[in-house]
């Protein structure tokens, strides 16, 4: 007989749980590009669990490499110890980041590697004699995570409000233009004029005060809002001009969402710190890093006498040799079944035909993509109440799991898609849609 849970006492996040426990939505079991429900429906993941399970669900090597860590060190403080897988993980990462960023700093998350990289930027600046550089600039509908520093440079209004004074932060303007861009086939053609924002909000601040820009390559959580062409070199241009430290939080493009390790590489834009988490173990355990140059490695270790702490900074779970053991597996998985190249290849071409057919549904004012992952957003209902929430719980119970933010849906599958899933997606996606009104 099947054990009855209460669903009381979970008090679930970036949830409305009074509407999720009067009707839930319960996954129990998971495998390959499915999820199923509690009472058994199968249920195709087009959203890799939350951006994350890269890898496909129940990958067997990732849970035996970390039953085997358990059994032979099941933790060890990071503080002034450390474990050698620690050390060999570290260095398989560097094997896939862009050249220069050299140096991994573990978190457990991606909203902890935000705030790592925040403070890292601060530390290196102090470092360098910068004092008085301590402003951050984030940008309109960016998610860097949920803690202060993410939340002060975030750009997601309900992620803010309530939480009182923030961080001293100002924000470039998002660069989403669905008149100019409208069904854009990877980057938009448009926009990359926004980019000289970022040198008028400098100037407005004094390029004596601000320390960092952060920005992700593509915005996740604000809707998948891809940089127009030219956008992420120009950022980089006006940092290098103004000594500010440029970091991109690839938490969700990272590990092959775009069809390289990273965007970095598949945009030819270099940053001075990355923020990682989600496919760095393919979701299966909590674990997140901060890639960052050598050159601030160097400058904030080298400024602190000798025998001193150097960064007063870090985590219980930093390094964990469990995630490590996980991590390491997952980037086996990763290299020996192509799978952060398969984005760029003929399945991630096959998504975007997939997506792009579904222009002319009435419903639909636009679509985006790049790689594997993509967005599909639709005209704003008359009531001005957002339908994202309504579609999602649609395509759930047609068998699909999609994401939803406001009145868009976000797609990002498993790498392990083939294109009888893409079929699927886009065969539900298109169902839906043409039950849905057009404004």
């Amino acid at each position: 007989m099947k054990k009855k849970v209460s669903y009381d006492a979970f008090w679930m996040p970036f949830t409305a749980n009074r509407d999720f426990k009067a009707n839930p939505r319960i996954i129990n079991r998971a495998e390959g590009m499915y999820c199923y429900s509690d009472n058994g429906t199968q249920l195709l993941d087009a959203t890799a669990g939350l951006w994350c399970v890269n890898a496909g669900h129940a990958r067997q090597e990732i849970g035996e490499a970390m039953a085997r860590q358990v059994a032979e060190l099941d933790y060890s403080s990071p503080f002034n110890f450390g474990h050698d897988i620690g050390f060999e993980f570290a260095e398989r990462l560097v094997e896939f980041t862009p050249t220069g960023l050299n140096k991994v700093f573990f978190t457990n998350s991606g909203s902890e590697a935000v705030e790592s990289a925040l403070k890292i930027a601060l530390a290196y600046q102090r470092a360098k004699g910068n004092t008085t550089k301590f402003k951050l600039i984030g940008r309109e509908l960016a998610y860097h995570g949920v803690n202060f520093g993410g939340l002060s440079v975030g750009g997601l209004t309900p992620n803010r409000t309530g939480f009182g004074p923030l961080l001293p932060a100002d924000h470039l303007s998002h660069t989403l233009d669905v008149e100019r861009n409208a069904f854009s086939k990877g980057l938009p053609e448009h926009g990359v004029e926004k980019a000289e924002q970022l040198e008028q909000l400098i100037q407005f601040h004094g390029a004596e005060s601000v320390a960092a820009v952060i920005v992700e390559p593509i915005s996740g959580a604000g809707g998948v809002i891809l940089p127009p062409k030219g956008y992420l070199k120009r950022l980089r241009e006006i940092c290098d001009r103004h000594d500010v430290v440029l970091i991109f939080d690839e938490v969700i493009t990272g590990w092959g969402r775009l069809g390289s390790p990273f965007a970095a590489q598949e945009f030819e834009v270099t940053p001075d710190l990355i923020t990682s988490a989600k496919g760095i173990t393919s979701g299966v355990v909590p674990l997140g890093a901060v890639f960052a140059k050598d050159e601030i490695y160097e400058t904030v270790v080298n400024s602190a006498a000798e025998g001193s702490v150097e960064f007063y900074h870090g985590y219980t779970y930093s390094g964990h040799p469990v995630a490590c053991a996980a991590g390491l597996a997952t980037m086996d998985i990763y290299q020996r079944e192509g799978l952060l190249e398969r984005g760029r290849g003929e399945i991630g071409q096959y998504f975007a035909d997939g997506l792009h057919s579904l222009k002319g549904i009435q419903s639909i004012v636009d679509i985006r993509n790049y790689g594997l992952i993509g967005a599909v957003q639709f005209a704003a209902p008359a009531d001005g109440k957002p339908i994202g929430f309504d579609i999602l719980k649609r395509c759930y119970d047609k068998g699909l799991l999609v994401r939803s933010m406001g009145n868009t849906i976000a797609l990002s599958p498993p790498l392990i898609i083939e294109k009888s899933h893409v079929d699927q997606i886009i065969d539900t996606l298109a169902a839906v849609a043409k039950d849905i009104p057009a404004k």
